[in-house]
């Protein structure tokens, strides 16, 4: 048996298997592009290149990790190092070997060494003709493992080292990539997914094209309601790479086990979906997939539906098709039973010509009672597919008498699809589910809106949308806007009192003689003399800054008023790790920054971070004759904006130390910063007034627009 090391290193033709390029090693260490190649001129100790090729340097990946681990740089967990090194040598494989083959034996390898629970290459007999030999004794007929190990050729003995790796580095980590329901499955589950989450990589352009988010495939499982379907049995025609199948897998929970039956026209899909819920412990009877539309006949019939219509391109894509797809899934639904289905919006949601055929058709589910519940989503469900529209019926077959003639709606096509988007239309649906789909009396809903089927199909041909798209029910809109009429009504008070103890705003200003015209000082003076501190920002990644943690972030966004302080936040354990030099400001710093423009901000509360390219002034008050913050942040934004960027140019007339204000004495430094806090103070009650009044404005408007509010004269 070979060494560790040489398991990971030897490769076909006595190449290395786990070489990687610098690019790959940023990514690898979870830092910027141009860190490894700073590290190899400062290290000596640096792993030597082991290959050049077409202008690229590659390295021994697995001499990048030992050193990675061995010397603490970088920022990543040293146990996911191993995982992220095989999936980055998965890139230079497929310029050996084409990716849809490589996906192939790699995942036929892991039925098998999940099958035996043991690796591939343990035991006494590890030669290939052993591996395809057992293989065979598992899929005697060939349905998801022999064609595909006998076509390995050459490659198939360093392919079965990768998936032992692959699988090795699964157990390790004990995490999941690609997004699904976090529920384990063992190793080689793990790293079947971790597979197909970088499916893009290994240029399967034809099974990437058709993939939707991974919260939207898992939003549409949750839908299904499966956790709480007895015995449930599930079918989902056209199930593509099998995303959705793992979802459902997922979501039914570990103390059921569904039956699942699907389909797909691509054969090659079939096997793979057959592979992909071996390893997660589905096979015999509770798994039957199939070559073609629709999916094999179950002996009791599926009670849950769930299909991702297949994609065609606009000129193809014909309404009546749509709906003739969606009315074949309903031929399986029993009564009681649930299907999900995401379309074409053009079909499910969008205008039809009035009175049409597809019109009258479409206009049929809402008659019938299948149809339940209609979101209409954003674009970019398909993130390949972006300019492609799409919504979500939710259909359920009823006995006549529980037949309610409602239907809900949701309109989420101008929202952001995030994890909180995601939940609260799932909980919607689960509310107006559990109502028997027609309960008038729901609590406030997130984002749907019930409306009578007698109303929706008195407008021919009229958009299957909720007319609103706010995020509250009608009753939380009155209350909102009550709240906000005793706001503004507080904040009234407010102005009226702090303008009575401060009496009328008066500057007092008069003339200057020019005999006394103060001089002028620049920030570079200021520093010279001590009177103020030129700190750096921070160079934080991206992917750190969060809308949570202990400590805010101020960006040049921030400093700029181009959003709210408070919007990038970062943990103070992240800091104590991997930025253990950063510090905070103190309370009455100014922060300023000269990218994309000037901008200046005092943080009163101190205990920031601030992010390159803004940096920190502090006031030394201890100097003989300190500069007060914020009359230095009004005189530095007057003069950037005397000497801001000209277009054409690429830099400012003056750069921020260069730029000259007046070094005004302490009295009148003193006149002003009172008479601009003052103004501060009144702008601040206003500008939340401007803010009340824009809210009450907007939800009057929306409540009128949707035929949920009225206003009534005063009494």
């Amino acid at each position: 048996m070979p060494s560790t090391h040489e398991t990971h290193a030897l490769g076909p033709s006595g190449e290395t298997t786990w070489r990687i390029s610098s690019t790959e090693i940023a990514a690898l260490a979870r830092v910027e592009r141009a860190v490894p190649a700073n590290w190899r001129r400062r290290h000596g100790d640096f792993p030597e290149p082991i290959a050049r090729d077409g202008g690229r340097t590659f390295f021994d990946g697995r001499e990048i990790v030992d050193w990675l681990l061995t010397t603490g740089h970088g920022n990543a967990d040293e146990n996911d190092l191993g995982t992220e090194l095989a999936l980055h040598s998965l890139s230079a494989w497929t310029s050996r070997i084409p990716g849809r083959q490589l996906l192939d034996v790699l995942t036929a390898l892991m039925c098998l060494r999940h099958h035996e629970g043991v690796p591939l290459l343990s035991g006494e007999d590890t030669t290939w003709e052993s591996i395809v030999e057992r293989a065979g004794m598992l899929d005697e007929d060939d349905t998801c493992l022999i064609s595909e190990l006998t076509n390995a050729g050459p490659w198939g003995p360093p392919l079965s080292r990768l998936a032992d790796e692959l699988v090795a580095a699964a157990a390790n980590t004990g995490r999941r990539h690609g997004g699904m329901l976090a529920v384990r499955h063992g190793p080689a589950a793990d790293a079947f997914e971790w597979l197909l989450g970088v499916r893009h990589r290994l240029g399967l352009h034809d099974l990437t094209a058709d993939t939707l988010t991974p919260g939207m495939t898992e939003c549409i499982a949750r839908l299904t309601g499966i956790d709480g379907t007895t015995d449930p049995v599930v079918a989902n025609p056209g199930a593509r790479g099998g995303d959705l199948l793992v979802a459902l897998h997922s979501a039914a929970g570990p103390d059921i086990t569904p039956r699942f039956v699907a389909s797909d026209t691509n054969r090659s899909l079939v096997r793979l979906v057959r592979r992909r819920m071996l390893v997660r412990g589905v096979l015999g009877q509770a798994l039957d997939v199939q070559e073609g539309e629709s999916v094999p006949d179950a002996v009791d019939g599926p009670n849950v539906v769930a299909s991702v219509l297949p994609y065609l391109p606009r000129e193809e894509r014909l309404p009546e098709k749509t709906l003739e797809r969606i009315e074949a899934l309903t031929d399986l639904l029993a009564e009681r039973c649930t299907a999900v289905v995401l379309g074409p919006a053009d079909a499910l949601t969008e205008p039809l010509r009035p009175h049409d055929w597809a019109d009258r058709f479409r206009r049929d589910f809402l008659t019938n009672g299948l149809l339940k519940a209609v979101v209409a989503l954003p674009g970019g469900i398909m993130p390949y597919r972006p300019g492609y529209r799409t919504a979500l019926w939710v259909l359920a077959r009823t006995s006549e008498q529980e037949k309610r003639g409602r239907v809900l709606l949701a309109d989420l096509s101008g929202q952001e699809m995030t994890e909180r988007t995601l939940t609260g239309i799932t909980e919607d649906i689960r509310r107006w589910r559990a109502g028997g789909w027609g309960k008038d009396d729901l609590p406030a809903l997130h984002h749907g809106v019930i409306v009578s089927v007698e109303r929706l199909n008195s407008r021919a041909g009229a958009a299957l949308t909720a007319r609103t798209r706010a995020t509250t029910g009608a009753r939380d809109r009155v209350l909102r806007m009550a709240d906000l009429e005793l706001r503004l009504k507080e904040l009234g008070e407010r102005a009226h009192r702090e303008s009575g103890a401060g009496g009328q705003l008066t500057a007092h200003a008069s003339l200057r003689p020019e005999s006394s015209t103060p001089p002028s000082t620049t920030i570079a003076r200021l520093r010279k003399e001590r009177r103020v501190r030129m700190l750096p920002g921070h160079r934080i990644a991206t992917e750190y800054l969060l809308d949570r943690g202990d400590h805010n972030v101020l960006t040049p966004a921030e400093v700029l008023g181009r959003k709210p302080v408070g919007t990038h936040r970062i943990d103070r354990a992240l800091l104590m790790t991997a930025y253990r030099h950063v510090a905070f400001t103190e309370p009455g710093d100014l922060v300023i920054t000269a990218q994309p423009e000037f901008g200046a901000y005092i943080d009163a509360g101190g205990f920031s971070v601030v992010a390159y390219p803004a940096r920190v002034l502090r006031v030394r008050s201890e100097a003989a004759r300190p500069v007060r913050p914020r009359v230095l942040a009004a005189f530095l934004s007057m003069a950037a904006a005397e000497y801001r960027r000209t277009r054409g140019s690429v830099h400012s007339a003056l750069t921020l130390e260069e730029l000259e204000f007046p070094d005004v004495g302490p009295v009148e430094a003193d006149r002003l910063d009172a008479l601009l806090e003052d103004i501060e103070r009144r702008s601040s009650v206003l500008r939340q007034q401007i803010g009340a009044l824009d809210e009450l404005g907007s939800l009057a408007t929306a409540g009128m627009a949707d035929g949920t509010l009225t206003l009534h004269a005063d009494q």
